[in-house]
């Protein structure tokens, strides 16, 4: 895709309050303004090679800075946006660069994932440097629509193992792994994990603050484990 003259500008308006913000509360650890186009923004972008529909309700689950979901929704006007961080300062900073850039059908709610009332309303969830997949799961899942996705950007060598952690949550929260979309960050993979809202999430979920990360839905038994992880073989290094 191509971006038009006003959306490379409000790309360099968001860089530059991002990186004027940091100085008084700690939105990133990458500080060069090039590094933040590469590392943040198109790396973001990455979640464009899933397919997007057309005026999509789609929620940022822990948005942080606004990553990657303010990102998307520059690229996509057309996206309608939830970004839901439980950090007041972090929710304030998004609320500003919201106003700033003058964009719409964008709200920001200051909100822990396991209190928000959003249960199966989007059409795609968002989530980036949010959690390991069991946890990650849960509290996305329950709040995409049936034939919506979740779509993780995920990183690193561990990534099949952590897959098959999280296929028991998969079963139990009513989703299922797509095929992913991987893609080069300087000499890095990274994958969009693409996972498919199938059936109704269960009432009780997520569970209530704190319980996803701290008893995270795991595989039931080691003959499970070990199916599991032949069915994520696919997504090994």
């Amino acid at each position: 895709m191509s971006l038009d003259e006003t959306q490379l500008q409000q790309f360099d308006r968001y860089r530059d309050e991002l990186l004027d913000w940091n100085q008084r509360v700690n939105l990133t650890a990458i500080t060069d303004p090039t590094a933040v186009d590469r590392l943040h923004f198109l790396d973001s972008l990455a979640c464009l090679l899933s397919v997007f529909p057309d005026r999509a309700d789609v929620l940022d689950v822990g948005a942080g800075p606004g990553l990657p979901g303010l990102a998307l929704k520059i690229a996509r006007p057309d996206l309608s946006l939830t970004l839901l961080e439980a950090t007041g300062k972090k929710a304030r900073f998004l609320e500003h660069v919201v106003a700033t850039l003058n964009l719409d059908r964008v709200r920001v709610v200051a909100e822990r994932a396991e209190s928000f009332a959003g249960w199966e309303l989007f059409d795609v969830v968002l989530a980036r440097a949010l959690a390991a997949m069991p946890v990650l799961v849960e509290l996305t899942l329950p709040f995409c629509r049936v034939g919506g996705n979740v779509l993780a950007l995920k990183k690193g060598a561990g990534l099949a193992a952590e897959l098959a952690s999280a296929a028991h949550a998969f079963h139990v929260l009513g989703g299922e792994l797509a095929n992913p979309c991987s893609y080069d960050l300087d000499g890095e993979p990274r994958q969009v994990v693409v996972i498919r809202k199938v059936r109704p999430t269960p009432p009780g979920y997520p569970r209530r603050p704190g319980m996803p990360a701290k008893k995270p839905l795991q595989a039931l038994s080691t003959a499970t484990s070990h199916c599991l992880r032949g069915d994520t073989a696919q997504f090994g290094n």
